[in-house]
């Protein structure tokens, strides 16, 4: 295995990685981001208000694209153990 075999499959995970999580980020970034606007409208300033909204929506999120989600990783990891000895080789 070469060093640009190495890095090449380490941005592939880390591609994964970023895709995996990027649903489960974004519905909590709008969720606290829409706290955020109507605690600044109301002058609501209690620091857990926007705690148990981002809870909620991560899983709401892991629950609807949760099957999407380890499906995408149960392809990848079977993709590196299939290719394993290939590699080696």
């Amino acid at each position: 295995m070469s060093p640009d075999f190495i890095v090449s499959l380490g941005q592939r995970a880390l591609e994964m990685a970023i895709l995996l999580a990027m649903p489960v980020l974004a519905a909590t970034f709008f969720v606290g981001l829409i706290v955020s606007i109507f605690q600044a409208a109301t002058q609501i300033q209690e620091m857990t208000l926007a705690y148990i909204p981002k809870i909620v929506a991560a899983m709401i999120t892991i629950f609807l694209l949760g099957g999407w989600m380890m499906g995408k990783l149960v392809d990848f990891t079977k993709e590196i153990f299939v290719n394993v000895p290939i590699w080696i080789r």
